[in-house]
């Protein structure tokens, strides 16, 4: 029997900040739950069951949270399940949930992550003590900027190119009312006179610390026949994963990443996805991951990726828009940054994603990654139901 398709009916998130202390987690999660299921026009009853993600519990502080937050979402006496693959974590969760539906064991999912970060200190809980890592390093940016440096002198990019993709994507969420982070008074130079933090990332080319969830409803075709607005189909999703540290480890360009994109791409029947592909929302955490994910998922040959972001490409009017939203840069909870990937491509593909849509975009690629370059998570939606 074939797979039952896949469709996003609904999409909520809360406006993304620095602190959220007017809510608690509950009130957190349920905010973003509310509105997913005011676009879907469904109520709680109308739900099967949850899946819910976020990253590392000692973030927070609070052990296995799902368990307390079932009654915040509606979940008392349903199944719930709880993901978690480090910061791709947003993107995992909504494929676990995507396989319910497409598998018939429900109908109707409510998929959501979060993250809270001011009630934690992600930074150092990231900065392991000896003996367990060298103290060489503060922060996810202190592990990645060696691999930054590494794309650099295997590609010979010039060191201009990260300003000019944060000073793209802080442009762009200026468009999208959810961003954390609206500088009205950005400028290229700006981005590129903020001071340095991991040597070759400056301040202004990484993303902030926010407070923030995004949520889903996925339905069957029956569902997504009864929906108010029109639907996203899922075409292609995939999950890899590698270890973080292994003999022959390429940091720059993941096998695992590779492997993601191509397994997504097959599915969704994609030959080549620089022309078949309309818009991209990829986990860009620090500015120089663009043009390395850009070779990474197959956008452009190794190398070249860096010529797309200069020559203007990933822009808002270029060939291949990434991150209208404005991306990881601008809005970073976490747990749910994977997530808000997956919702931004379903928003461009529904027609419905406000002052940052592209027009014309009938097929998107969500894409999410996490720990040492090591998960992965991508779905490619689109504005018609997949083909059989």
């Amino acid at each position: 029997m074939a797979e039952e398709p896949v469709a996003v009916v609904g999409i909520g998130q809360t406006r993304h900040r620095a602190a959220r202390r007017d809510v608690s987690l509950a009130g957190l999660v349920r905010e973003a739950a509310l509105r997913a299921l005011a676009d879907a026009e469904l109520t709680w009853a109308d739900i099967d069951a949850v899946v819910i993600g976020k990253a590392p519990d000692f973030f927070e502080g609070v052990m296995m949270p799902e368990l307390y937050l079932a009654d915040a979402l509606g979940a008392v006496g349903k199944p719930m399940l709880r993901v978690h693959t480090a910061g791709s974590v947003g993107g995992s969760t909504a494929l676990v949930a995507a396989d319910l539906i497409a598998a018939r064991v429900h109908t109707t999912v409510l998929t959501l992550a979060f993250e809270k970060q001011s009630e934690s200190n992600a930074m150092w809980g990231l900065s392991l003590p000896v003996p367990f890592q060298q103290p060489l390093l503060a922060g996810a940016g202190g592990f990645f900027a060696p691999h930054i440096r590494a794309y650099m002198r295997r590609t010979g990019a010039p060191d201009t190119i990260g300003a000019l993709v944060a000073y793209k994507d802080r442009r762009n969420a200026l468009r999208n009312p959810y961003a954390h982070l609206h500088e009205h008074g950005i400028t290229l130079a700006k981005v590129q006179e903020s001071p340095m933090l991991w040597d070759p990332i400056r301040y202004s080319e990484t993303c902030p610390s926010s407070d923030g969830a995004c949520a889903m409803i996925l339905a069957d075709r029956a569902g997504a026949a009864r929906a108010p607005r029109p639907a996203a189909w899922v075409h292609g999703g995939a999950m890899r994963s590698e270890p973080t540290l292994f003999a022959g480890k390429d940091f720059v360009s993941p096998r695992a990443g590779k492997d993601c994109a191509a397994a997504v791409y097959r599915q969704a029947r994609i030959t080549d996805p620089r022309r078949e592909i309309d818009v991209v929302e990829m986990y860009v955490p620090f500015s120089w991951y663009e043009p390395m994910w850009l070779e990474n998922l197959g956008f452009a040959a190794e190398g070249e990726g860096w010529k797309l972001t200069e020559s203007g490409v990933t822009e808002l009017d270029g060939d291949l828009p990434v991150n209208p939203s404005g991306g990881v840069l601008s809005a970073n909870p976490i747990g749910a940054s994977g997530m808000i990937r997956f919702a931004e491509a379903a928003l461009q593909v529904r027609g419905q994603a406000g002052e940052h849509q592209i027009d014309g975009a009938r097929r998107a690629l969500g894409h999410a990654y996490g720990g040492g370059s090591q998960f992965f998570a991508m779905w490619l939606v689109g504005s018609e139901p997949p083909t059989t």
